[in-house]
């Protein structure tokens, strides 16, 4: 468990919080004790959820640690401004309503959005929706209020609030000011006092993808940013991602596991690959190495990119097992990370446009000043919770500082309401349906609704327009999209009687078949996924030319780009299965059922093999922070 900060006394838990918090009835700190009954609800109504404060209570008072700390967030959600009748209550419904009821009056607003809040585990992966408000104008003054309720409700249960993370946006920074936080360059305040003028401090963060997003923006708005000696060039990236496959001399002997393997081997970006990325950054340099004009004088931009990259590596920390600035935050890489925080602060205070104005007091500052805020507060972190003498061995991740769990379980509500902004009503049916379907398993936070989303699901989502394949598609929209919609090969994989099935009579046939459909599925993959790591491991590459998985060296053959041996053993199997077990009634092809057998013995088949896409063995590994629900 995190130890405590200095000048605590040292308990695991506040005293008598058990004996506070059965009843909710509010909080010393304030002189009205009506404040928290009216803001909490026992049913899936507007306010904070009772039910699910029992359940965080009963776990801090069964002794479970991972449950003493917690990082809280916020985020709002589009209402339909909507009056409904509900036939239950006999009532109106669609107007503001902050856990009281409903406005029962004429002049009584429609509400316009919901404020969500949710508490995250910090050493431990849980994630628990605290409650939902209507409301017809959400500010930052009232999501402090709402915020600093929640740390009192918390508070009295024996959980102790570590963090709040918001939005990079002008509401986040607008709620950062309300709370106390100093956002200046010279002097930053990361965290503020609850309740105000107590020891207590709790620190603030932006949500770094945001805030990642917001810096793309500045990069190509000003389109060259210089620093003393060096300039950063946002037309770089632009020819890096709209580089066209081009062909390069053959190597001396390829090692391949693909049969008749003979081609030609193209240098191809991999659009999966994250802007802000060690990726990005060696791929600039290499093709500077070879020549390119469109790639010279580009180090300021390598600079700026691997710096970036860094960051982004100490902010989304969500491997356990990884080592160094990808790893968890512990006392021994304190120096290090400080180091890296103090190289990012110098750098981006000298930042200025063309025109010599600095970016920290331009009109595009929140995206860099967001992450100086959030390096400030990590800082703070370390200095008061790891590295006192005499702490625990323990370490946390930093992704449980994002948002991604929250936007997670907002994606997932989305999805049960239906298409569009849903009414109060339907907002209120698809949050109590959700919350019935609580549970413990770890990977699955939301069992109603969430199908195979994950919190990495939701992380690669969040960044999908931070790739570089976002940018192709900003300024060469065709580009990258060139496979026929259907190919002959593909489609004989899923007929009886096809090509495909009837060139087994001739095997060099059958292996080009298998292989130019092996490689046609591996294009349309690599155009779907959003990760650079599997985007590379979908093909034969020249590993020898450059070890780097955002420029690939991928061997084609007849127009196809050759499939990893990986992708060609499971498009050999498939189709051997097909042929074997396809000769069923057309009646029958097209049921679930027949594709569910057939997806079974493809897997029988594949059980017991030689290892597959062994390139990703590290990456699988990376860890990921599992976000469960609050038990109900």
């Amino acid at each position: 468990m995190l130890p405590h900060p200095p000048g605590q006394n040292g308990a695991e838990r506040p005293a008598g919080a058990g004996e506070k918090a059965a009843s909710f009835r509010g909080s010393r700190e304030f002189a009205a004790g009506t404040v928290f009954s009216w803001l909490s609800t026992n049913e899936a109504a507007a306010g904070f959820s009772n039910n699910i404060f029992l359940c965080l209570q009963e776990k801090v008072e069964r002794g479970e640690k991972g449950y003493c700390y917690c990082a809280l967030m916020a985020q709002d959600m589009s209402l339909q401004k909507q009056r409904e009748w509900d036939l239950q209550t006999q009532c109106l419904t669609g107007f503001v309503d902050l856990g009281a009821g409903i406005l029962d009056a004429d002049e009584a607003p429609l509400a316009s959005e919901a404020i969500i809040l949710m508490a995250v585990g910090i050493s431990s992966p849980w994630a628990a929706p605290l409650g939902y408000f209507f409301v017809n104008s959400t500010t930052g003054y009232l999501l402090a209020q709402l915020l600093r309720q929640a740390i009192n409700k918390l508070n009295n249960i024996g959980i102790r609030v570590l963090a709040v993370t918001s939005g990079t946006t002008a509401r986040g920074a607008e709620t950062a000011r309300a709370l106390g936080i100093r956002m200046d360059s010279e002097r930053i305040q990361c965290t503020f006092q609850h309740p105000p003028g107590s020891a207590q401090s709790i620190m603030y963060l932006f949500d770094v993808c945001h805030a990642l997003q917001l810096i793309r923006n500045a990069l190509q708005c000003f389109q060259k940013i210089e620093w003393p000696g060096d300039t950063v060039r946002w037309q770089h990236v632009v020819e890096l991602a709209a580089l066209q496959e081009q062909r390069v001399l053959e190597p001396c002997s390829p090692k391949s596991g693909i049969p008749g393997s003979k081609g030609s081997y193209y240098l191809k970006v991999n659009l999966a690959t994250q802007l802000f990325s060690e990726g990005v950054a060696d791929a600039l340099e290499h093709l500077q190495n070879l020549g390119l004009a469109s790639f010279q004088n580009c180090s300021g931009t390598v600079k700026f990119v691997r710096l970036m990259s860094h960051l982004c590596d100490v902010f989304h920390g969500r491997g356990p097992y990884r080592m160094g600035l990808k790893g968890p935050l512990l006392a021994g890489n304190y120096t290090k990370i400080t180091h890296l925080f103090n190289e990012a602060k110098s750098f981006f205070v000298t930042l200025t446009d063309s025109m010599g104005r600095y970016i920290i007091k331009s009109k595009r500052k929140l995206g860099f000043l967001s992450l100086l805020l959030n390096a400030e507060s990590l800082k703070w972190l370390y200095t008061n919770y790891v590295c006192p003498e005499g702490s625990p061995s323990h370490h946390f991740l930093t992704y449980a500082f994002s948002l991604d769990p929250l936007e997670l379980f907002l994606r997932t509500l989305q999805q049960a309401c239906g298409n569009g902004s849903p009414t109060c009503t339907v907002f209120q049916a698809a949050y109590h349906k959700l919350l019935a379907g609580c549970n413990l398993a770890p990977g699955s936070p939301y069992s109603s609704g969430s199908g195979s989303m994950s919190s990495w699901d939701t992380a690669q989502s969040c960044r999908r327009d931070l790739t570089l394949g976002s940018i192709c598609a900003q300024y060469n929209p065709a580009h990258g999209r060139t496979l026929a919609t259907e190919c002959p090969y593909c489609a004989g994989l899923l007929l009886h009687g096809s090509v495909l099935s009837n060139a087994l009579i001739d095997l060099s046939l059958h292996v080009k078949s298998v292989t130019c459909t092996a490689g046609f599925i591996a294009e349309q993959l690599a155009s779907d996924l959003q990760c650079e790591a599997c985007v590379a491991s979908l093909f034969e590459s020249d590993e020898s030319r450059l070890r780097c998985r955002s420029v690939l060296y991928i061997k084609k053959l007849g127009g196809v780009s050759l499939p990893s041996a990986s992708v060609y053993h499971i498009t050999s199997i498939s189709e051997q299965v097909l042929n074997r077990y396809g000769k069923v009634g057309d009646s029958n092809e097209n049921t679930k059922l027949w594709h569910l057998s057939l997806e079974q013995k493809i897997f029988q088949e594949l059980l017991g093999g030689s290892p597959l896409f062994p390139t990703l063995t590290n990456h699988l590994f990376d860890g990921e922070v599992n976000l469960q629900q609050a038990p109900n």
